[in-house]
């Protein structure tokens, strides 16, 4: 998969650095991965969601350093595209407000 880009990432883990190895991780694995549909990406990441958000576009949420950090990304499987859009805490991800500007 691309990954467009690892700027979100690296933004967040200059703010959270223990969030910056999980992060790596993350990306490296997403990197090497051909995944075609949803069904493949939870075989890499099985805590992964996908998730309706305000625009009605799905997004998929994936868990980051057990649950502390939450990596919301537009997954295009047919152009073998990942968009990173925002990382967040789990406490700015359980407020839900991230829903309304995706």
């Amino acid at each position: 998969m691309r990954i467009i880009s690892q700027k979100n990432l690296r933004l967040f883990w200059e703010q959270h650095p223990d969030a910056e190895a999980p992060l790596k991780t993350w990306f490296r694995i997403t990197a090497k991965a051909h995944w075609r549909n949803f069904v493949e990406l939870r075989v890499t990441f099985p805590h992964a969601d996908q998730v309706k958000v305000a625009s009605g576009n799905t997004v998929t949420v994936f868990n980051i350093h057990g649950n502390d950090y939450r990596l919301v990304a537009s997954v295009k499987f047919k152009l073998h595209l990942v968009y990173t859009l925002l990382v967040m805490t789990h406490e700015e991800y359980s407020r839900g407000q991230w829903k309304n500007v995706l």
